[in-house]
């Protein structure tokens, strides 16, 4: 697909995969809110270090004017997500691109293409092989920095593709949320109701071995249960579940880990959070080395750090709605404050995730992002 100056051309090869992974340093050089991956996961990400390609088809590609590349696209097809919610979807990720039509035209086109070679009847994004990726279309919030969790793009992106047909499929709102002073009565008196009524208990761990050993396997178990009903989620398989503990349980300061536990020491609920490393990221440019290493080490140690980022809260669901939440906020808000935040970074949340949104009903919070996720019917 090409005229006088716009080609596309599939990546192959881990030069051109570099490529693509650091388009987006260019697109956004000098942004003051976009925060860069390290490219190290990125590389992890979309080559066959990612247990997700076990179940994913997977292509991407580039765009370019003469010989400058002008925006970069990513098709998956997550089979397993396909079966679990009876869909023939396409995803699109890693979409960045130039402000021309033409471009984001082309890169949208060249997915479809690719998806009805494969018989897809529809094409939704941005998702990522799973729900650990990064999702939605940032379309309120431009003047506030990006996570580590998290897109930030211009505002034109929506444009794009609404431009192109694309309807919502999905909204995510995201919150500060301001730590108090000091633990709010509702969740003192919460904590000590649910604690007499259930049998349960606040446990904590000083040492990650330990913690992965006892609760490692049963987080990411939790994870899968209490997030099933959410858009798009598809359990992560055991493969999946091996790669995240070690890749990301041995990097969390184990202050910011609370599990709930019933008597026999089944885990009922589990909030993990984490200090932000998104301005450590921008100073690292997105590299380890030479001194990358040290900005995110100060960050992860909270030095001169005043925001953190709340990374999983995930309660058992049948005691959900039943003030569990309390308790992992009435052991992690004297942490927070030991440490010095100021306020948590919420992460996306589904905009009609009721059960979420309720458990900061007692704190004081700012709405300051919401991201979407599109879709568009590719059957003709």
């Amino acid at each position: 697909m090409e005229d006088a100056q716009l080609t596309i051309k599939k990546v192959s090869g881990k030069k051109e995969l570099k490529k693509f992974i650091l388009f987006p340093f260019k697109l956004y050089k000098n942004n003051k809110y976009w925060v860069p991956p390290l490219i190290s996961d990125e590389i992890k990400t979309l080559t066959a270090a990612n247990p997700a390609h076990d179940f994913c088809d997977v292509a991407l590609w580039l765009a370019y004017r003469n010989d400058e590349i002008v925006g970069r696209i990513a098709g998956i097809i997550n089979n397993r997500a396909n079966e679990t919610w009876d869909k023939k979807d396409v995803r699109f990720g890693w979409f960045d691109f130039i402000d021309d039509i033409e471009v984001s035209r082309l890169l949208i086109e060249t997915v479809i293409d690719w998806a009805k070679s494969k018989e897809m009847t529809s094409i939704c994004g941005p998702l990522g092989f799973t729900d650990m990726d990064y999702e939605g279309i940032l379309i309120n919030g431009f003047d506030q920095i990006s996570t580590m969790s998290t897109i930030y793009n211009y505002p034109y992106y929506s444009q794009h593709l609404e431009t192109q047909g694309f309807e919502k499929a999905a909204d995510w709102i995201e919150y500060k949320i301001f730590i108090p002073e000091s633990i709010p009565d509702k969740h003192k008196r919460v904590t000590q109701i649910v604690r007499d009524k259930f049998g349960l208990n606040i446990k904590k761990y000083t040492d990650s071995k330990k913690l992965v050993a006892d609760y490692g396997q049963a987080i990411f178990d939790l994870v899968n249960e209490a997030y099933a009903p959410l858009y798009g989620y598809v359990p992560l398989n055991q493969k999946q579940i091996d790669y995240y503990i070690k890749s990301y349980l041995p990097m969390i300061n184990l202050k910011m880990v609370t599990l709930i536990t019933d008597d026999a020491g089944n885990l009922l609920g589990v909030g993990i959070s984490m200090p932000s490393l998104a301005k450590a990221l921008q100073k690292s440019k997105g590299r380890m080395l030479p001194f990358g290493w040290y900005h995110l080490l100060k960050a992860l140690r909270c030095k001169n750090n005043k925001v953190l980022d709340l990374l999983i809260v995930a309660i058992k669901p049948e005691y959900q709605n039943k003030g569990v939440n309390a308790l992992l906020f009435y052991d992690l808000i004297p942490v927070y404050q030991q440490l010095g935040f100021e306020y948590a970074e919420s992460n996306p949340e589904l905009e009609m995730n009721e059960k979420v949104q309720s458990q900061w009903e007692y704190f004081e919070t700012q709405q300051h992002k919401r991201r979407r996720a599109f879709v568009k019917n590719i059957q003709t």
